[in-house]
């Protein structure tokens, strides 16, 4: 298994930036697994935080950590506004397909992420169901967009800017894919002492209405590293039960 610190040119956000790869050994191809961190975080905490690379070995699988800033994986339209929505599902997956051995195929792509990287696995898998099969958060953002917070003063302005057609509403999204064929497989947890439980309960109780199959679970614990190290094993149990591993 190798490590690699990449640097490659995001042509949707207009700058070089990078992402931390897990490779296995052999040839392969690869399925690819994709992480997203957290607003405080960048492309390197995954790896600084939790064992990640010790989970991973012998699974066969890539597993893809890249840097969305504080965008929320959204494509921020004002002024000088940087599209990490693009950037994430263009320039990452466009690069990681061209440079390594991997399946490029939906059904062998999944997105994972915490905080705001729960709400963009979410919110990337349900607007592009043709690129990723498989979605899981833990600790999500669920409500972001959604509706107004008490404590927005926290939230990064994007959150005031973006588009209020429901583009980027997981409610909305959960709706329109409800009936859909080409829907992801939904895995999502968040602990009880966690402040956005409210919100992971909300967005349960909605996909129930709306018959979206999901699987979704509370545990003791709360918005921390600490957790989510434990927890990602439930995503990547959940990842490696779905994913295809062959062409």
């Amino acid at each position: 298994m190798s490590f690699l610190a990449v640097q490659f040119n995001g042509g949707s956000i207009g700058k070089k930036t990078s992402m931390n790869i897990i490779l296995p050994p052999g040839k392969g191809p690869f399925p690819v697994m994709y992480l997203l961190h957290g607003l405080s975080d960048d492309h390197t905490t995954w790896s600084r935080r939790t064992s990640i690379e010790r989970y991973v070995i012998n699974r066969n699988m890539m597993v893809v950590m890249p840097d969305g800033s504080r965008s929320f994986y959204c494509n921020d339209l004002r002024p000088a506004g940087l599209a990490y929505e693009d950037h994430i599902v263009k320039d990452v997956v466009g690069f990681v397909d061209t440079a390594f051995r991997t399946i490029a195929h939906p059904k062998a792509r999944a997105i994972a992420g915490v905080s705001m990287g729960g709400y963009g696995a979410f919110m990337l898998a349900m607007r592009h169901p043709d690129i990723f099969s498989v979605a899981c958060s833990h600790s999500g953002v669920m409500e972001f967009t959604h509706q107004a917070r008490p404590d927005s003063a926290g939230i990064p302005a994007i959150a005031c800017t973006l588009p209020q057609d429901g583009r980027y509403d997981l409610f909305k999204l959960a709706q329109k894919l409800a009936r859909s064929r080409q829907r992801p497989a939904l895995y999502f947890d968040c602990g009880k002492a966690d402040g956005f439980l409210k919100d992971n309960r909300a967005f349960c109780s909605w996909l129930k209405k709306l018959g979206f199959k999901h699987e979704y679970h509370e545990y003791a614990g709360n918005h921390s590293w600490d957790s989510w190290d434990i927890r990602i094993h439930q995503s990547l149990a959940f990842v490696l039960a779905r994913l295809r591993d062959k062409k």
